[in-house]
């Protein structure tokens, strides 16, 4: 936990403090990557990202993941949290956000995976989610609380990348057949505040579509 240089180092800004709620108007703008891959954009989707990501420090069990490369497993540059610590709840903001985005977009958007990238030396590479091997087509949706980072996506051919700049609060949604065909990343830059991703994934059926006989 580094709650404790939190406001030292987070530019906080109007629309990050406060307590999180979700803006009444949000509406995402679609990119098409291809003609079956897609993702959208909503900037500003929660205000007060940044007391979320202050909250979510405390609450959430924070651990390093170790990734297998060449044989040999290496520590994640990044923590990770699924679960909430034993005396802690996760904030109802969280619940308040899956029901949002299930009933936007027609899913069940279940889950929490929480990433924590403590400095600009914090990255992930190149991936596509796990989803994408056992749902087809499935969501996505990633909630970005506190400095802004550079999220990066490229097919899995290879090829030139999309950069989309994720600020805090800013809402982006990978859908379609992106986690088939397409990977991302969140590279390393020379210094950054801390930022968190709050990530929440749908597969299945449209909701409307569910118990019809």
């Amino acid at each position: 936990m580094i709650s404790w240089t939190l406001m030292s180092v987070l530019p906080l800004t109007l629309f990050g403090i406060g307590e999180p709620v979700i803006y009444s108007a949000w509406t995402p703008s679609r990119t098409q990557l291809d003609p079956c891959c897609w993702v959208d954009h909503a900037p500003g989707f929660l205000l007060g990202a940044d007391e979320l990501l202050g909250r979510l420090d405390d609450t959430m069990e924070w651990f390093r993941g170790k990734r297998l490369m060449y044989g040999t497993w290496y520590d994640e540059p990044r923590l990770t949290a699924t679960d909430a610590k034993a005396e802690h709840t996760v904030p109802d903001s969280i619940d308040a956000i899956r029901s949002e985005l299930s009933t936007h977009y027609d899913r069940a958007f279940r889950g929490l995976f929480c990433n924590y990238y403590t400095s600009g030396s914090d990255s992930v590479a190149w991936h596509a989610d796990r989803i994408g091997r056992t749902e087809v087509d499935p969501l996505v949706a990633i909630v970005s609380l506190g400095g802004p980072r550079h999220f990066l996506l490229r097919q899995q051919s290879g090829g030139a990348s999309h950069r989309i700049r994720l600020n805090s609060g800013d809402l982006l949604i990978m859908g379609g057949a992106t986690q088939h065909h397409w990977e991302h990343a969140v590279p390393k830059t020379a210094s950054a505040p801390p930022r968190m991703s709050v990530t929440m994934r749908a597969g299945g059926a449209p909701l409307s579509t569910r118990n019809i006989t």
